[in-house]
């Protein structure tokens, strides 16, 4: 429950300074943003997002999508739904290919012998039931090796050893993650029987970063994995000297049928147009080998703990508050894909949709990508996130990932940026743990999400459509 006193002192505040009682054109009005206010500030006072995490974390663990613990993360979800108050809670049936990891190690061998902290990308396949053993070539980055001349790799392992760049937004992500899904079968095409990347992260310790690869249609499926830094380092000194290297790869991943999961919804059920929905989440699964904790326990309970603050405010918003607990997003965004093939047609009652998966750091901007009427209104949201020292910016961002399937429908988005300076030294590693994670940063996440959702949900005005990006866009 909001208490009262905050709830007096905004409104009071709103009615004191006139600039402040109102948006024009934004379909809000002082009482409106008062709430949004109080809403706020008893939020960053007091929320279960850290307790929420934290109990995810602990008696849960990693997820890795269709595993028995990724089922326990579903009957967890459904439960805290519950209890946090939620009108209405649900799950939606997700199916997939079922990839499991099994046993990994690599060397180098020969001369400079020594081992290698290296995982297996997601959906890779195994080496086969025994090692393979050959010569490295390197590449700077996949363009290098996608320039390679058929055949030039027959019987070797490929290493791209593109390096990502440090950056708040996670802009170095996008140059270096294709090699990353794509580079497998770009090996393959020039005969390679392996594929090795230079992790893609920001992290100087020496473990491996995971993620999903891809195979391409009618191309032989080779073993990839990835190098952590220092790992990398070494084989690019060697072969910097003008050494042969040689390395000995034992992968055992397997992909083992089809795989179950479920999205999870709570909704806060609107007063007034129940039928139209401001949609908010995080995806449920992780990786294998931290406790999710970042990726994405994080988005999840910022996101619940902001819809349970809802349900508790003293008027509920005209439109319904939908929070998902997406499945499967790791291997590639299977809960979001079946969610908005479920919604089809129907996309235009979604007001707009908001997605937190980018770790537990401070959030620094409001973004948005909707009709210009709908502008406004997100200038009147961002003053209410202002105190939280969240700027309102007119371009940039984009969605996030499980948003995505949804707004190629025309659903329009709004992306509440968070500060991912280290995000990537964590990201898809043993290291993706709980203690990574600031209480106080989770509380400004939840006060902003949880004003921004009420406000979408409350104003008169419609988003309208997202716009459509321009072309080399996102």
């Amino acid at each position: 429950m909001i208490p009262r006193p905050l709830l007096a002192l905004a409104i009071g505040a709103l009615l004191v300074d006139p600039a402040r009682s109102a948006a024009p054109g934004s379909g809000l009005d002082a009482d409106d943003l008062a709430i949004a206010a109080a809403l706020r500030d008893g939020t960053l006072a007091s929320n279960p997002s850290y307790a929420l995490v934290e109990d995810l974390t602990t008696t849960v663990g990693p997820r890795l999508a269709g595993t028995p613990a990724d089922h326990r993360a579903v009957r967890w979800a459904e439960a805290r739904f519950k209890a946090l108050g939620y009108d209405r809670v649900w799950t939606q049936e997700v199916t997939f290919p079922y990839w499991r990891r099994g046993h990994e190690s690599g060397a180098i061998v020969g001369a400079h012998a020594q081992p290698l902290m290296l995982t297996t990308l997601g959906g890779s396949v195994g080496t086969g039931g025994r090692p393979i053993e050959t010569e490295v070539v390197m590449f700077p980055d996949l363009d290098a090796l996608k320039a390679a001349p058929d055949g030039s790799l027959a019987g070797k392992i490929a290493f791209i050893d593109r390096r990502m760049e440090r950056l708040r937004d996670g802009a170095g992500y996008g140059p270096v993650v294709g090699a990353r899904s794509d580079g497998a079968s770009e090996a393959a095409r020039k005969g390679a029987v392996a594929l090795l990347i230079r992790s893609v992260g920001t992290s100087r310790n020496r473990f491996a970063h995971t993620g999903q690869m891809r195979y391409a249609e009618g191309v032989p499926k080779i073993p990839a994995a990835a190098l952590s830094t220092p790992d990398a380092d070494q084989i690019a000194r060697l072969l910097a000297r003008g050494e042969t290297v040689r390395v000995r790869l034992d992968l055992a991943a397997v992909e083992a049928g089809i795989g179950h999961s479920w999205n999870v919804f709570g909704e806060v059920t609107g007063r007034e147009k129940p039928d139209e929905v401001v949609v908010i989440g995080g995806h449920l699964d992780s990786w294998d080998q931290g406790t999710g904790a970042l990726d994405d326990g994080a988005g999840v309970a910022i996101t619940m703990a902001a819809g349970a603050a809802i349900a508790k405010a003293p008027r509920r918003p005209a439109r319904t508050v939908r929070v998902i607990a997406w499945a499967s997003e790791e291997n590639g965004l299977m809960g979001a894909r079946q969610y908005a093939a479920s919604v089809g047609a129907g996309w235009a009652a979604h007001q707009v949709a908001a997605e937190s998966d980018f770790g537990a750091g401070r959030i620094y901007a409001l973004r948005a990508g909707a009709s210009p009427e709908a502008w406004p209104v997100v200038e009147a949201i961002g003053t209410v996130l202002a105190p939280l020292g969240i700027a309102t910016e007119s371009s940039g961002g984009g969605p996030g990932p499980d948003v995505g399937p949804l707004v190629a429908l025309g659903v329009p988005w709004a992306q509440l940026a968070q500060d991912g300076t280290d995000y990537f030294d964590y990201h898809h590693t043993p290291n993706d743990t709980l203690d990574k994670i600031d209480p106080a940063a989770l509380d400004q996440q939840v006060a902003a999400y949880a004003a921004f959702a009420w406000l979408a949900a409350e104003t008169d005005i419609d988003f309208g459509q997202a716009p459509v990006p321009p072309a080399g866009g996102r």
